[in-house]
């Protein structure tokens, strides 16, 4: 196998304070080209070149640890992790942290089960179903060190998607794109009101690319009143 990739990998990695060797390293190779493969039967992705998968799926997740407390969490769930992101790529960079990955496209969860079975990646939880009905059961209602989201809605509706699993005292971290300011202006009363409190927002620039992206970092405070998330399609359709 070639190397190609390698030294970006590591720079991306050694950028953020994590360890990087041929083990990780052979993991997100075999991601990619199970990506590849399943993307022809499954819609996973759009990004399909090589390089820009290395760059704008792998690299930008590996980014996600520029926030030091998620070195450290024990527990994380990926809340509409679609190709598994950032979920596989915390885990390959963290092999020792407790995962779940949740999707409501049952396709998805079947190609993930797949894709980690053949990375060699065994101790993950795939979950098929809604964000909203998984929030209310016991299980996963505040459970979690911390949620992570990518690109899955605007940021007012993901809050309610995504703090009620978050223990009080954990973190919501939102990754999205260049230009996060208005919504998170228009996010800031929905935080309130699901018990969390922004606490920054982190700009990341991916390596050898003019991409710039940023991880919006929410502190759950206090616990979210149990009428929240409302039922399927409430949040986006009428945002707190």
């Amino acid at each position: 196998m070639g190397k190609e990739y390698y030294d970006i990998l590591t720079a991306a990695a050694s950028s953020v304070g994590m360890e990087f060797d041929d083990i990780k390293y052979e993991k997100f190779i075999k991601y990619r080209d199970l990506l590849k493969e399943w993307n022809e039967k499954v819609n996973l992705t759009a990004i399909t070149e090589d390089e820009e998968i290395i760059k704008k799926h792998f690299i930008d997740c590996m980014k996600i640890f520029k926030f030091k407390p998620l070195k450290d969490a024990g527990k994380i769930i990926d809340i509409g992790t679609g190709g598994g992101f950032p979920g596989i790529p915390i885990k390959i960079m963290r092999p020792d942290v407790e995962i779940v990955l949740l999707d409501s496209l049952k396709k998805r969860i079947n190609v993930l089960n797949d894709i980690l079975k053949n990375i060699g990646i065994e101790d993950v939880s795939t979950v098929h179903g809604r964000a909203e009905d998984y929030a209310q059961t016991s299980e996963y209602r505040e459970k979690f060190d911390a949620v992570v989201s990518r690109a899955v809605a605007n940021l007012a509706a993901l809050s309610e998607f995504c703090l009620p699993y978050v223990k009080v005292g954990g973190y919501f971290v939102a990754m999205k794109g260049p230009s996060v300011e208005d919504e998170v202006i228009n996010a800031k009363r929905a935080i309130g009101i699901l018990g969390g409190k922004l606490e920054d927002i982190m700009e990341v620039e991916i390596e050898d690319s003019d991409l710039n992206h940023n991880l919006v970092i929410i502190k759950k405070i206090k616990n979210t009143p149990k009428q929240y998330p409302r039922k399927a399609g409430m949040a986006n359709k009428k945002p707190l």
